[in-house]
């Protein structure tokens, strides 16, 4: 088995345990890089990685809660969990931003001169790799279990990573010049930076809690599936699709002849379900038997008012 599938098969809870021990660990390389310079560049780096620090924190809780089994108050389970700690990392890398701006406004408007530049600029570049392979690892990872949860964390980190990057150079540059105004610059830039980040995070959980289909490649593989079933006797239409966290779920109507038994056309179901399931893991399908001259009405014109 290749590194990256063995990363890929790594549960999301177990990486988000790993998030929390670095996000730890990059707090204390940051902030000592930032006591050691007075660099308010390095502060806001430090700053943005309390934030990844809670927002693993929470999204770990809510990746259990997704992963309940359904009960009587959650029939359809509890998977939708995971988008509220996207939502939830969207919120708190907006209150990161908004202190980052202060401080960098602060700075600019009163500048302080930088101390121990190499110390402090190698500790945040140590700080970053871990980062960076961390993120890789966890996109793998959630890319294989379809966790939104642990896609929101790890592009954060990415979002970290470049942060780090543009302090890095910017803080190099002042060194250089002497140039004291770049850093609180730097800084506002990061905090700019991760406002973007924070409302697409916002944005993607919106619109997983509004239903929104699925994927394209995901669509696809559906339709390729039903395409192998179709026959003069048996057509398939009225297809919805919709995404509720780590699951996928397919609704359609499966037209065949009248004159068949329900014991033969429930066979014939049985194996569309099966084949779908199969093509797409995670997958549920909900199909309504309808005799081939008959069609149903979806949707009534007092729903639509």
């Amino acid at each position: 088995m290749s590194l990256v599938q063995r990363v890929r098969n790594i549960p999301p809870q177990a990486w988000l345990r790993v998030s929390i021990v670095v996000a730890v660990l990059t707090i204390a390389l940051k902030t000592l890089a930032w006591w050691l310079t007075g660099s308010v560049g390095l502060l806001s780096d430090a700053m943005e990685s309390v934030v990844n620090l809670a927002s693993a924190a929470f999204a770990l809780v809510m990746v259990r809660v997704a992963q309940s089994p359904a009960d009587a108050e959650h029939p359809y389970g509890h998977h939708k969990a995971e988008y509220f700690s996207s939502a939830f990392e969207g919120l708190a890398i907006f209150i990161a931003a908004l202190a980052i701006l202060w401080t960098g406004v602060d700075r600019l408007l009163h500048p302080h001169p930088v101390e121990q530049l190499g110390i402090g600029l190698a500790l945040s570049v140590v700080s970053s790799v871990f980062i960076g392979v961390l993120a890789w690892a966890m996109f793998q990872s959630a890319a294989q279990h379809r966790s939104m949860a642990l896609e929101a964390d790890a592009r954060h980190l990415v979002t970290d990573v470049w942060t780090s990057v543009g302090v890095v150079v910017g803080v190099a540059l002042v060194a250089v010049t002497g140039w004291l105004w770049l850093d609180p610059l730097v800084a506002i830039g990061v905090a700019l930076n991760i406002l973007r980040e924070g409302g697409s995070l916002v944005w993607r959980s919106s619109q997983g809690l509004m239903d929104k289909r699925v994927e394209r490649r995901v669509l696809a593989d559906i339709e390729q599936v039903l395409k192998s079933f179709e026959h003069p006797t048996i057509r398939f239409d009225h297809l919805s699709t919709r995404r509720s966290g780590s699951r996928r779920f397919v609704d359609m109507h499966m037209h065949m002849p009248a004159e068949w038994t329900l014991r033969r056309a429930a066979a014939v179901r049985g194996s569309v379900e099966q084949a779908l399931m199969s093509a797409v893991p995670g997958l549920r399908a909900t199909i309504q038997l309808l005799p081939m001259d008959v069609e149903a009405h979806f949707y009534d014109e007092k729903d639509l008012i």
